[in-house]
């Protein structure tokens, strides 16, 4: 039996993920936000993104939330096999422990669901994450591109934003 579960997010648990994502913005940094940047609004408006038409999942050990990872559509018809927006937390105290690679997987399975078929998924990383570019790598991401100084971080430097893509077979075979 795994040290945890992985389960679809609901809207209500809100509450639990923002907790999270203050924990894990206050750890390793590799969220985006501080902790003080966010709010029951912020993780409120990506849940509904996310539920309506992409991906939420908790990787959950009993009632205590140690991940979550999101992915929504971005817009018009010509985009609707990408989900983008991509983000994933693991509390501090379950790094390093498969949580985030967990996420990942059950993610790909639920992306395989979803109709209209999704073939590509993206994310951004911060060039000085580097665990993280490596896991995301191992998963099947490429780096797509550079956005050289987008990121401040909070001393000061100013840090590349990778761009990076997973293509997925389409059904029949076609990326």
């Amino acid at each position: 039996m795994s040290a945890f579960e992985i389960r679809p997010t609901e809207a209500s648990q809100a509450p639990a993920v923002l907790a999270l994502y203050r924990a894990a913005a206050a750890g390793s940094g590799g969220l985006a936000r501080r902790p003080d940047e966010m709010d029951l609004a912020y993780v409120e408006g990506f849940l509904a993104k996310a539920l309506a038409g992409g991906v939420s999942l908790g990787a959950w050990r009993g009632e205590a939330l140690c991940g979550e990872i999101h992915a929504s559509r971005i817009g018009p018809d010509q985009f609707a096999h990408v989900l983008s927006d991509l983000t994933v937390a693991v509390d501090p105290a379950w790094q390093g422990q498969g949580v985030g690679r967990a996420l990942f997987q059950a993610l790909f399975a639920a992306a395989a669901q979803l109709s209209p078929q999704v073939t590509r998924i993206e994310l951004m990383a911060r060039e000085g994450n580097g665990g993280a570019i490596r896991l995301y790598q191992a998963l099947g991401f490429v780096v797509d591109g550079r956005f050289e100084g987008r990121v401040r971080t909070p001393d000061g430097r100013l840090e590349a934003d990778i761009a990076m893509g997973l293509l997925i077979p389409a059904a029949g075979g076609a990326a």
